[in-house]
Formats: structure tokens, C-alpha cells, sequence
């Protein structure tokens, strides 16, 4: 771990010349800063860490039946689990979403629970993220140049690898993939996450578009290529906050004519994640 100490400041400069960055917006003013880094992690042991592991799969299973109730059958509601008004005033309930059952079932593929352990050594859950959670680009380049600046810490220390999260967010895409390419959604490089979809996109392999390439044909999501070609798209990776603003683009359809918009809620039109169509 000394090792690594030692590192930090060139660590910190790599960082920053490979634009390992977040942008923040305060005052209508947007303002890139450089990711925070810190050689010093908080260590989970293995066995408190596969604990978490199992608690986490189980709770995760448990949100997609539940988001799976809420829009379909609402079980939950007429057995008086949950008061209706808790859902349907919820700024999180999407009317768009009744009756709609997205590919293989799934309606949160990446989710973010927020965690944080108690003086009394208890592990406590702060909040379900269901939204594709951004951040996860940020620890994997960090343990990358870690790993390159200090290979001794990582040779001499049995940490759990991190380097297979591309691969498991690729299978996860395949998994729902309804026929086409994995894409991942970006607003363009003055959005807060941009580093994070190019990196995603490059790891992954995904194709890295905004809402201007997309367009439907057919009841079937398309992108053009730079070359002017139209290419199926069967996923999308859709990291936006929902604060971005209701219409983040405008999309045309040069077959029938029809406008469609890129909408910051999921499951809106077609089993896809960001297509809502304006009669």
C-alpha cells in the first residue's frame, strides 16, 4: 500500500491527461473538474463482501417484481402492502410504462444501491438507484493506473478484480438485445457523465451516438453512421439524468414522416428505452 501512496500525484496526472473528468452545472454555467482520486480505498473483506453480495442479488431480484407489479397486476396495492398515493403521485411512476413488459422481463438491468456502514458495524441501504447509476468508469481507470503505476500493491495483495465489468455490462446488453447493436446514448461531451459513455462505449464495444442519429423505421430503432448508413439498433445504454430536461433531442423519421423525441423516461415506445412518439 505504500507502494501506491507513493504514486498518487502521477496517478492524479494521468488522470488528468487521459480527461478523467465530471462536469457540473451551477449557476447555468457548466464546469469540468478532474475525478477526485484516493490511493487509500475502504477495504471490505472478502467474507463481509460476498454477505453484501447475496443481500444485494436478493433485494435487486425483489425491485423488478416489484416494478413488475406496480405495472401490471398492482398486487402490492390491492393487498395493502403499499398505499396507492405512494405510487401514482411518485415522480418516478411512468403511465407510459402500464401494460408494457420490456425484453426477457428485466425492468432494471444496472442498479445502484447506495450503501453505508454504521458505527455499530452494520451495513445500512441509503437508496435504490433503478435509473442506469453512472460512476462506474471512474473506479475502473483508477484500478487500471493503479495497477500500472504500482504493480507490486496488486501482485503482493489478494483484491477482488474489477477488470471483467465491461465484459458482464456487454452480456448484460446482449442478454436484452432485441436484434442489432448495443448503443450507448450520449448528449454529447458537455453532459455531466460524457467521459463515462465514451469510456463505456470503447470497453464495451458499443457504438457511442446522440439523439440526432437515431430515427425509426418501421416500429424498429435505427442509428446512421458517419458514413450515412442506417444500422439496426437492438440496446441502449441510457445513462441521463432525469434533470437533463423532458426533450433532450429531436429525432425524424424520413420514411413516414413522423416525429419522435428522445424522452428521459424508460420503456416508452417499442420495448426500447427512449422513444416516445409524437402523434
Amino acid at each position: 500500500m505504500k507502494e501506491l501512496i507513493r504514486h498518487i500525484d502521477h496517478i492524479n496526472e494521468l488522470l488528468a491527461r487521459y480527461g478523467v473528468k465530471f462536469g457540473i452545472y451551477k449557476n447555468n454555467t457548466f464546469k469540468e473538474q478532474l475525478f477526485p482520486f484516493d490511493a487509500i480505498p475502504r477495504v471490505i473483506q472478502h467474507r463481509e463482501f460476498e454477505y453484501l453480495e447475496k443481500g444485494l442479488k436478493q433485494r435487486v431480484l425483489a425491485l423488478n417484481l416489484f416494478l413488475k407489479d406496480i405495472y401490471s397486476k398492482k398486487q402490492i396495492i390491492k393487498d395493502g402492502v403499499i398505499p396507492e398515493e405512494f405510487i401514482f403521485i411518485s415522480s418516478g411512476y411512468l403511465v407510459q410504462c402500464e401494460g408494457t413488459t420490456p425484453p426477457k422481463g428485466i425492468y432494471s438491468h444496472i442498479s445502484g444501491i447506495d450503501l453505508v456502514k454504521g458505527k455499530d458495524e452494520e451495513w445500512y441501504i441509503l437508496e435504490d438507484n433503478l435509473r442506469v447509476p453512472s460512476g462506474a468508469s471512474y473506479p475502473m481507470i483508477a484500478r487500471e493506473l493503479c495497477r500500472r503505476c504500482s504493480p507490486e500493491t496488486f501482485k503482493n495483495t489478494k483484491l477482488e478484480d474489477n477488470r471483467d465489468y465491461a465484459g458482464l455490462l456487454k452480456r448484460t446488453m446482449d442478454h436484452v438485445n432485441t436484434g442489432g447493436h448495443n448503443v450507448i446514448l450520449t448528449p454529447g461531451r458537455y453532459n455531466a457523465a460524457y467521459f463515462e459513455h465514451s469510456y463505456l462505449a470503447e470497453k464495451t464495444g458499443a457504438h457511442l451516438v446522440n439523439g440526432s442519429e437515431l430515427f425509426v423505421e418501421n416500429d424498429k430503432l435505427y442509428y446512421l453512421t458517419a458514413a450515412g448508413e442506417k444500422e439496426r439498433v437492438g440496446a441502449i445504454y441510457r445513462r441521463i439524468s432525469d434533470e437533463y430536461g423532458k426533450v433532450l433531442d429531436e429525432v425524424v423519421a424520413p420514411v413516414d414522416g413522423r416525429i419522435f423525441f428522445i424522452h428521459n423516461a424508460p420503456l416508452t415506445y417499442a420495448n426500447t428505452a427512449v422513444i416516445k412518439p409524437v402523434r
